[in-house]
């Protein structure tokens, strides 16, 4: 399954990263300021001569960046950075009907208020049940194969699984959808060592019916290849398994604010 993007995208240089939401990007012989739709540090992704993809907003729009990152390769591989664009993808695999649990619903409604000033992404329902589901972004891969999300720390992510959990105790159904945007992970862990908080969430969350599923993608000039479901393990592991692999993205996460790393 492929979801093709919305429009072509513009093949470029990456150069640095500005105050979190501005790439500086080669595009030729001329350089722009790009829209990064990332909140999060993007640990490992910041090098500087990295191929690089950017889409256009249309001529009419009145958006001062004319420009939005979409992918950057790093190694050999190709990472979808737009972290808006999982809800998206998260959607067309459900509407395909390709997720367990997810296939004989009647409705899917969007950004549905609940919990507390929080809009849920999807929403399935059925003739008697509602299926409550959250999508998360999920870009950063260690070497040892796991996915892990969040790369810092999101209270806003632990109050999402408060939430659906308390939705499970109302007697409905609730999901998170980790969307990897990346074609080299293995397995998908919340990260203790980003936000421990977050990991006891999940695994507590877990232990309440809360669901957990990943979905892969393999970003490609033309679109999002669907490549399948990928197991998420929410078990406690000490967080010092991982710091190493943290410590070695340093100097390529973060950005750039007056001269100094933030």
């Amino acid at each position: 399954m492929l979801i093709p993007h919305k429009t072509a995208l513009i093949k470029g240089k990456f150069l640095a990263r500005y105050d979190r939401f501005i790439a500086r990007i080669a595009l030729g012989n001329q350089e722009v300021d790009a829209h990064c739709v990332n909140t999060g540090r993007m640990e490992g992704l910041i090098r500087p001569g990295s191929r690089a993809w950017v889409s256009k907003v249309p001529d009419d729009s009145p958006r001062k960046l004319r420009y939005t990152l979409e992918l950057l390769e790093i190694d050999g591989v190709i990472i979808g950075v737009n972290s808006i664009l999982p809800n998206r993808l998260a959607e067309a695999v459900v509407q395909a009907r390709l997720i367990k649990g997810m296939k004989r619903y009647r409705s899917l409604s969007r950004e549905v208020a609940y919990g507390n000033r929080s809009r849920i992404d999807l929403l399935l329902e059925g003739r008697n049940w509602r299926h409550w589901v959250e999508v998360k972004n999920c870009h950063l891969v260690y070497p040892d194969g796991g996915a892990y999300f969040p790369d810092s720390v999101s209270k806003r992510a632990t109050e999402h699984l408060e939430t659906l959990a308390s939705k499970v105790q109302q007697g409905d159904k609730a999901s998170v959808l980790f969307v990897v945007q990346r074609r080299d992970g293995e397995f998908v862990r919340p990260s203790a060592l980003h936000d421990p908080a977050f990991a006891k969430s999940a695994a507590d969350a877990r232990k309440q019916g809360v669901q957990f599923q990943a979905l892969q993608f393999d970003p490609g000039i033309q679109g999002y290849s669907y490549l399948g479901t990928l197991p998420v393990d929410t078990r406690p592991y000490p967080p010092e398994d991982i710091s190493d692999f943290r410590d070695a993205y340093v100097d390529s996460s973060g950005w750039t604010r007056r001269g100094k790393v933030s």
